[in-house]
């Protein structure tokens, strides 16, 4: 007997040898190039299905049960693969709504993916309609698109205007003049018009820019009387907030009444359903970065650079803040890189800030931004460059970032509620930290016994309150749910709800004999 591993490749089909259909097609989505992306579909798989349609309709065969029908369809469905969570779209849950007319051969279905933004949404729909269509009974098929309703995956009190909004991206330097701003805008603009709900929120008192990259018709917040909250304004679809809009131009003021009026921006905002909030972070790691980090979970973030070294040792201290505060850095941005001219390609800040973020930190992606008139002139005109040349080079780097965005933060989002589970079969805790490779079960009651807070452990002495028989061996956690990027809570029979961090877990007594699974008879 041993532990249960999962598989390292996040890119590995989930389905067995066994039961993993002959037709099986794999989806590649390269985030440097979406049009690289790529289906595989075995022709002579075609060939056969199409064969075996024919005979069917020669032969006459019609009586399909509902429950063979349903389980045909399914089973078609689940050659499609999604790339970013390794598994067949059936396991991850997208088919939804599922109605099959047998006697007319008519099936209806609904995809449910996890944003409108997903860049291969188009490819899933002209799959999905392929392969039902070559089930020999299918006439007809209608495939509707839709997305998960927009909410955040971190348990605890979140502020009532961050509650419906799925991920908040944090674009960061730590340097001011690096572009950041300009990398956060055009970044929220690129998510838009990949389909998805945006929002932007200028972190930047001291110095906020927002007022001058777009031109909103109301340039100032509204305040509503009665919840006493604050209605952003909104330029070109999107939602945003800015010190500059407030009427009060620049601060003047101390770090922490500046981080008291970052909160009530933020927090008291209608910001309503948001599938991506992008935040301009101010520069610096102190309080005031501290402070946005802690009040609202973020779900990933990305950094801005430029090539000179001076940039990089900045960044490096905001990649650090990020890491300890378990927040995971999907890209890193070098601008104003390089320019064209007579023929050639000049690198006038030098070559390497950026390379060097990736290789030290491992962070996946690194993209390139040239220096642009145009770019610079977007900024100061009020209309963010990816919208007055969409088509342009510029628009194509900010496409790919956004495609490795909505990638990275449904990756994440996807470790994150399924990094500790409890499997009542085993009747053991599951835990698989997200970036971690290593999978792991605990016993309940170790964990319960664990616990470090005030309830169970003396602050002032560090005696130990809850003694080992205070907890029945036989205890079973009631509810597990995700705690930002770094804990969960685990709510008890006996009312308690535990914070249990990930770091923590890892450090407590393993289950050793864990039994595996019998495998499904096929």
């Amino acid at each position: 007997m041993q532990l249960l591993h999962a598989p390292s490749s996040p890119y590995l089909s989930l389905l067995s040898s066994k039961s993993q259909p002959k037709a099986a097609i794999n989806c590649s989505v390269q985030p440097r190039r979406l049009e690289r992306s790529v289906w595989v579909l075995d022709k002579r798989s075609i060939l056969s299905s199409a064969t075996t349609k024919a005979a069917s309709v020669e032969a006459g065969t019609s009586a399909i049960s509902i429950g063979t029908a349903e389980s045909d369809v399914l089973k078609a469905l689940s050659q499609i693969i999604d790339p970013d969570f390794g598994t067949d779209i059936v396991s991850c849950g997208f088919v939804k709504d599922l109605h099959i007319n047998e006697a007319l051969g008519e099936v209806s279905f609904r995809l449910e993916l996890t944003t409108p933004a997903c860049p291969i949404k188009d490819m899933f729909e002209q799959k999905a309609n392929e392969v039902v269509a070559m089930l020999p009974w299918v006439k007809s098929v209608n495939v509707t698109m839709s997305a998960q309703p927009a909410q955040p995956i971190f348990a605890g009190q979140l502020p009532v205007g961050l509650q419906k909004i799925s991920n908040i991206v944090a674009v960061s330097s730590c340097k001011g003049g690096v572009g950041k701003s300009t990398v956060a805008v055009n970044l929220a603009y690129t998510l838009a018009g990949m389909g998805a709900r945006v929002g932007i929120f200028d972190a930047d008192v001291y110095g906020p820019s927002l007022p001058t990259m777009v031109s909103p018709e109301s340039r100032l917040l509204v305040m509503n009387p009665e919840k006493k909250t604050i209605i952003p304004t909104e330029y070109l679809g999107v939602k945003m907030v800015s010190f500059g809009f407030a009427g009060q131009g620049r601060a003047i003021m101390r770090g922490p009444m500046v981080s008291g009026v970052i909160d009530q921006l933020l927090t008291t905002t209608e910001w309503g359903e948001l599938d991506y909030l992008v935040i301009d972070m101010p520069p610096g790691t102190g309080d005031i970065q501290l402070t946005l980090c802690q009040i609202v979970p973020l779900t990933a973030a990305v950094i801005v650079t430029t090539p000179q070294k001076l940039a990089f040792i900045d960044v490096a201290k905001g990649v650090r803040m990020f890491s300890k505060l378990k927040v995971p850095c999907v890209a890193v941005v070098e601008n104003m890189c390089h320019f064209d001219a007579d023929g050639k390609r000049y690198y006038p800040f030098g070559r390497g800030s950026g390379s060097q973020v990736i290789q030290q930190f491992g962070i996946p992606h690194l993209f390139d931004l040239p220096i642009r008139p145009t770019l610079s002139a977007s900024g100061d005109s009020g209309m963010p460059e990816v919208v007055a040349d969409p088509q342009g080079e510029v628009a194509n780097t900010f496409q790919n970032l956004g495609v490795c965005v909505v990638q990275q933060c449904a990756k994440i989002r996807q470790q994150v509620s399924t990094a500790v589970t409890y499997d009542k079969s085993f009747k053991a805790i599951r835990v698989k930290v997200p970036d971690s490779d290593e999978e792991f079960y605990l016993h309940p009651a170790t964990v319960r016994r664990n616990d470090r807070s005030a309830q169970s452990v003396d602050e002032w002495t560090g005696e130990q309150k809850l003694q080992y028989t205070d907890v029945p061996e036989d205890i079973e956690p009631e509810e597990i749910r995700p705690m930002g990027n770094y804990a969960v809570s685990i709510t008890w029979p006996d009312g308690f709800s535990q914070i249990a961090p990930y770091d923590q877990l890892q450090m407590i007594e393993r289950l050793v004999d864990v039994p595996q699974p019998t495998p499904a008879q096929t």
